[in-house]
């Protein structure tokens, strides 16, 4: 999506992400060369469209599942950040090309799906879908786990993206079944599935059945569990000036999976999420310069 970031009524900085978006580039620049990251969506024809295409090419992504809509524009957001960094975000995306990416018989991520290894998926890519669109992503993510590769599901909760709890419940349940590794944030699962305190939103994320899993508590150390060990206590890292949380979660994702995908411990796959997610929150943005991240990759 484009995005805005800024105070409103007041000076604007113009720029480009969204939470998927953020992870495929930070998975890419992780991967050191070992992982190439394809991105699934939806642009228009229009100048704006080309032009995010030309960027996120440049951005080390493979482009060939994109789709282009006549007639349909990107979506926008804004994000307003207070003197903590904590963000606060507004969407137009109701038009959004991304929203019409499964009307068609068969798209490209689909036509494809005995190619990829694995598979990542957020809440957010579920609540831009209308319910048929919805169904489809969750069949694929279905089949290909079937198939062997790994299915991610991301539990970014945006309450404003849904027309009704109840069908952001049902949608995240089902995503949940579908997946081998669940990244949970322990506060939007305590605010989507209305726990009473973030305890018993840990609890119950613990509790979820899927295979591997990692629960993001903010400063807080993360918690780790695959399969039937152990759970794994993760310090985080401490940052003395936060400057902007945006893409904190989007980033750990891909520090995590770079990790992970190359056979890395859950633990040490952790820890470097933690690491990468320290390092983009004391910058500006959701995509921060890759020189000021080059010392960990």
């Amino acid at each position: 999506m484009l995005e805005l970031n800024g105070a409103a009524f007041g000076a604007m900085q113009q720029s480009y992400g969204g939470d998927t978006f953020n992870t495929a580039v930070y998975l890419t620049r992780c991967g050191a060369g070992a992982i190439k990251a394809w991105y699934a969506t939806a642009l228009g024809d229009d100048a704006l469209s080309l032009e995010l295409e030309r960027r996120w090419a440049q951005d080390g992504l493979a482009l060939d599942l994109v789709r282009h809509i006549p007639g349909r524009m990107p979506g926008l957001y804004q994000i307003q950040v207070d003197a903590q960094g904590e963000r606060r975000f507004s969407f137009w995306r109701d038009n959004s090309a991304a929203k019409a990416y499964f009307e068609i018989a068969e798209t490209p991520l689909e036509a494809r799906i005995g190619e990829w290894d694995a598979f990542y998926f957020s809440g957010i890519s579920l609540a831009i879908l209308p319910a048929d669109g919805q169904n489809r992503l969750l069949a694929f993510a279905q089949a290909l786990r079937k198939r062997g590769a790994t299915v991610v599901f991301d539990n970014n909760y945006r309450p404003s993206l849904w027309p009704d709890i109840a069908v952001a419940r049902d949608c995240f349940s089902r995503a949940f079944a579908v997946a081998d590794t669940a990244l949970i944030t322990a506060d939007d699962h305590q605010a989507l599935f209305g726990f009473d305190s973030l305890a018993l939103a840990v609890a119950a994320a613990q509790d979820l059945g899927v295979f591997e899993v990692v629960i993001k508590r903010g400063a807080a150390p993360t918690l780790v569990r695959s399969g039937s060990g152990p759970w794994h206590s993760v310090p985080t890292q401490t940052v003395t000036n936060v400057v902007d949380t945006t893409a904190a979660g989007d980033s750990f994702a891909a520090g995590y999976l770079s990790r992970r995908l190359r056979g890395n411990t859950p633990e040490d796959a952790t820890q470097f999420g933690n690491r990468l997610a320290a390092r983009v929150i004391a910058h500006h943005g959701a995509i921060i310069p890759l020189d000021a991240m080059a010392d960990l990759l």
